[in-house]
């Protein structure tokens, strides 16, 4: 048999598929290379100043970090490096798009159902068209190019996801970055519109919660005037916006009589007594006929209304003052070390009790309050005397504790001079 190094025909077939494989692998690289092209970001690199903060901002950004580039928005073609090609706008390129344009821009994908559930199912399609229905979109479309836009808020090349604390529409954000138009004197002059919005809210119980306790929960800028369709909320419907929250002072409003009244008034519900940017923490002095009432805007004396929150400030303060008076007794008791456990315990009945009258003023009505007052004040009465009698106990202790020593102190002595008697005997006797 004949020896041969030549190899067989299938076997040298196998080698130049083998050989291919680089060959491949390089065509793939040179291929995913040429995907990945990106003009836009090359060349602005290399400028500076303005022109290059889209390539800084953008590193940041919620669209890159899900894959999507300069073209997506601007269109054009980013794998071009002749600057004319990779900007034609016969491909849509579009620079630096106009105020009016930039909903639309926006809702190329934001309002694509499909085109979103690719990123999250849940996310919404109809910030378009809600901003359309607010006062900044309906300004646009008259050709108010001074308005807010998508990219006023979520800015333009750094756009960050809600949820980032860098974002300008983070909670803690919110009221600045609206402020930064609505701040500003100049700029709203020519609307009309106030400019402290932002100074009163910084005041507000509800800045003090969102600032000072971190509590993203806590109301700002949209949470009353929505977001994508911001506007004002109106008469008819600014209860609703508090009522989302404070539901049960809401509900106790709209049974009682001043909700009728109002409405004849034209007046806001909530506002009228609590005002709007700069609500400050509710006090008592709100209710009644003192300085600082805000039942004497409306209310003089003589009229039944004055009468109705002089009755309810009054038993308010009783209140209060019956808890006051019961909670003393009863630390004092419990410093002698009396035990005071279960009164202590019952009082907490007469607080809640005083958390919801001060909720129930919102009936306007002496009787409805005093139905809960009445019990709320007998209990504090109960713990204050069971605090009178641990300290009577407490004192009957001590003068029988003196009683005693002293009867001790009397016997001690009578042994003692009997115990000498007895060795004085002792003495004669020898």
């Amino acid at each position: 048999m004949k020896l041969t190094n030549n190899p067989p025909a299938n076997s040298r077939s196998r080698l130049r598929s083998y050989a291919l494989i680089p060959l491949i692998a390089l065509l793939l690289f040179v291929t995913a290379s040429a995907q990945k092209k990106n003009s836009c970001v090359e060349c602005h690199s290399s400028l500076e100043g303005a022109f290059a903060e889209p390539v800084k901002l953008s590193k940041g950004d919620v669209h890159d970090a899900r894959g999507l580039s300069c073209v997506d928005c601007h269109r054009g073609d980013a794998s071009k490096d002749d600057m004319a090609l990779a900007m034609d706008r016969r491909k849509g390129f579009i620079g630096k798009p106009r105020p009016a344009e930039i909903p639309a821009m926006c809702g190329r994908c934001h309002s694509n159902a499909e085109f979103m559930k690719t990123f999250n199912p849940r996310l919404r399609v109809d910030q378009e068209r809600e901003y359309a229905t607010s006062l900044h979109g309906r300004l646009l479309k008259t050709g108010d190019t001074r308005v807010a836009t998508c990219v006023s808020c979520h800015g333009n090349h750094g756009v960050r996801a809600t949820n980032d604390p860098l974002s300008k529409v983070y909670p803690v954000n919110v009221a600045e970055t609206c402020g930064s138009c609505h701040g500003n004197a100049d700029y709203m002059k020519s609307y009309g519109i106030p400019h402290d919005q932002f100074d009163k809210y910084k005041t507000s119980v509800h800045a003090k919660a969102m600032y000072d306790k971190q509590d993203l929960s806590a109301p700002t800028c949209n949470d009353c005037h929505g977001n994508h369709g911001a506007a004002p909320p109106g008469l008819a419907s600014v209860a609703n916006v508090c009522g989302q929250c404070h539901v049960r002072q809401a509900t106790l409003f709209q049974a009682s009589a001043h909700k009728t009244v109002f409405g004849l008034m034209q007046a806001g519900e909530c506002v009228q007594c609590h005002s709007n940017h700069g609500i400050v923490p509710p006090s008592d002095e709100m209710l009644g006929v003192g300085e600082k009432s805000a039942c004497t805007q409306c209310h003089g004396k003589g009229d039944s209304g004055y009468a109705a929150a002089e009755q309810m400030r009054d038993r308010i303060d009783q209140m209060t003052a019956s808890l006051s008076r019961a909670t003393e007794i009863l630390n004092r008791a419990e410093r002698a070390g009396m035990e005071v456990s279960k009164p202590r315990f019952e009082l907490n009945e007469a607080k809640d009790t005083l958390t919801q009258g001060r909720v129930l003023v919102h009936t306007f009505s002496p009787d409805e309050l005093d139905k809960i007052i009445a019990p709320g004040i007998e209990v504090s009465n109960k713990s204050y005397a069971a605090g009178g009698a641990a300290l009577a106990e407490l004192s009957f202790r001590r003068k029988g504790l003196a009683g005693s020593l002293v009867f001790i102190l009397l016997l001690a002595g009578l042994i003692y001079l009997k115990v000498r008697e007895l060795e004085r005997r002792g003495e004669h006797a020898r």
